[in-house]
């Protein structure tokens, strides 16, 4: 028993004829004939009855017209809903907090333009989180500034970045050309939550440097940490592409790396058994594109060593 068999046991019920049936359906009257038979078989009962030429529903025969009615209204429902998500792909995106801040929104915004048809969703967290919905099928893609280990992900570094530390302008580092890495010992830190790419990178360093992070905040918007540094009086590592407005208005000080040792990329991230549709690739190209473009450069910067 089959959708076909309820719409032809409903045609046959309003029309009151097998004949009837069959002209409406397009179909041979045997063909009627034995979809009604069939139906009986299946449910042990007789659903018309038949008085000389007339037939005539029965009390089965009602209630499964009844209900075939709403199962058909499902089906129907079932079929419009599947067409329509064959019509328009939904991407969805994974991100990381850093990335989600300054390159999403932008690229997000070029992406629906460029592709009308795409329903997009965007998840932004820290890097181990949206490395775990990758590998569940829960997110398509991710834009991810922390290292990416497992296996059975395809990594592909497409926008290059780097680290910087930020103070007030108010800040004894301020203004200073050089900074040594063994002042930072008793400064305090605005850092990252565990898992973020951001605050991975930076204690490395620190580790490999024999100096430890004192943290007074834990924050996860890159916001609230450059209120925090700003009023304060501490120090975040933050990306570069995070303090542009901050650089141009003079609202912080930045010290680089002179050896790019926080130098990175943020990375496309997808399941290698992925099937690539156009929306992933779409979000690919946009992505390689901003990649190509020039990060801040051209600025006063002190110098850690």
């Amino acid at each position: 028993m089959d959708i076909r068999h309820l719409k032809i046991m409903i045609a046959v019920a309003e029309a009151g004829s097998m004949s009837g049936a069959a002209k409406k359906l397009y179909i041979t009257q045997p063909a009627v004939s034995q979809v009604v038979k069939e139906l009986e078989n299946h449910y042990g009962c007789q659903l018309f009855e038949r008085l000389g030429k007339g037939i005539y529903i029965t009390e089965a025969g009602k209630l499964l017209c009844s209900q075939a009615r709403m199962v058909i209204r499902q089906f129907d429902t079932l079929q419009e809903n599947m067409q329509h998500m064959r019509a328009r792909e939904v991407l969805k995106v994974g991100s990381t907090i850093t990335v989600g801040a300054c390159i999403i929104p932008g690229l997000m915004a070029d992406f629906q333009v460029a592709h009308p048809t795409v329903d997009p969703y965007n998840f932004v967290n820290n890097t181990k989180i949206i490395e775990a919905r990758l590998l569940q099928s829960q997110l398509d893609i991710g834009l991810v500034e922390g290292a990416v280990q497992h296996p059975d992900l395809v990594v592909e570094p497409v926008i290059p970045d780097y680290l910087v530390i930020i103070c007030s302008p108010h800040h004894p580092f301020a203004g200073r050309t050089f900074i040594d890495a063994r002042e930072l010992e008793n400064e305090t830190f605005v850092m990252r939550e565990d898992g973020s790419g951001t605050r991975e990178l930076f204690e490395s360093f620190a580790r490999n440097r024999g100096f430890h992070v004192k943290i007074g905040w834990e924050v996860t918007a890159p916001e609230i940490i450059k209120t925090i540094v700003q009023k304060n009086n501490a120090l975040a590592a933050i990306s570069i592409r995070l303090v542009e407005a901050e650089l141009n208005n003079g609202s912080v000080y930045v010290i680089r790396h002179p050896e790019n040792s926080w130098h990175r990329n943020f990375n496309l991230v997808y399941h290698k058994h992925k099937q690539i549709t156009a929306g992933m690739q779409g979000f690919m190209e946009l992505a390689r594109k901003i990649g190509s473009r020039e990060i801040p450069s051209d600025h006063a910067f002190g110098m850690l060593r």
